[in-house]
């Protein structure tokens, strides 16, 4: 057992010291960054909590509970951004990255601690896999939201939609990566071919403006 809160909070407080040195998009990166790690942290309780009144087990809330509760978690930090302060496409890029990078770094972290860090290989598989994987899940939800804006129409749908596609790929990635062999390879892949299309897309709605 880890005291998850404790951790969060020893590696908080130098990020949030960090604040009053930095402008700009460097602060706003930061802030997301530890509005990831809180996001995280709250979806580790929700989820546990879940988990004990459900009976599900581990691995079937891994696998069915944990992807809606941590993109839910993960989503309302940026549709509040995005609902008050109405930003550009850039600064809603930007704060999406840095809560799913928040966010991917404490569930590593903690992992971690649980699992050890004899095998700095599988390590840096998750590392690879988690992190991208996070930060795609919550990048195409952000991409809903910028569709939102451009059309009117599909702003309800495209938003919902996004959403609904980044728990799906995060359950699915889950679901792979729960038993060993070729399954969880491709897993691990899955992110990062998934992370290359998202590129490909963005510069190409950036080439259209």
């Amino acid at each position: 057992m880890i005291y998850s809160e404790n951790v969060w909070v020893c590696l908080a407080v130098p990020l949030l010291l960090t604040l009053f040195f930095l402008r700009d998009k460097a602060r706003q990166f930061v802030l997301n960054f530890l509005l990831g790690m809180a996001a995280c942290l709250l979806g580790a309780y929700v989820s546990g909590f879940v988990d004990a009144a459900s009976g599900l087990g581990v691995e079937d809330t891994a696998i069915f509970i944990s992807p809606v509760v941590e993109e839910a978690m993960k989503f309302l930090p940026l549709l509040f951004y995005f609902l008050m302060f109405d930003p550009d496409d850039d600064h809603l890029i930007l704060a999406a990255v840095g809560v799913g990078a928040g966010f991917a770094s404490f569930e590593n972290i903690c992992s971690m601690i649980v699992s050890g860090t004899e095998s700095l290989g599988f390590l840096l598989i998750r590392g690879l896999a988690v992190g991208v994987m996070h930060i795609v899940s919550v990048f195409a939800m952000t991409m809903g939201l910028v569709i939102a804006r451009r059309f009117q129409a599909l702003r309800l749908s495209s938003t919902l939609g996004a959403l609904s596609l980044s728990m799906l790929f995060h359950g699915v990635y889950n679901l792979l990566v729960s038993k060993s062999g070729v399954t969880s390879w491709i897993g691990y892949v899955l992110p990062l071919l998934t992370a290359l299309m998202l590129f490909l897309a963005l510069r190409r709605l950036r080439s259209e403006e």
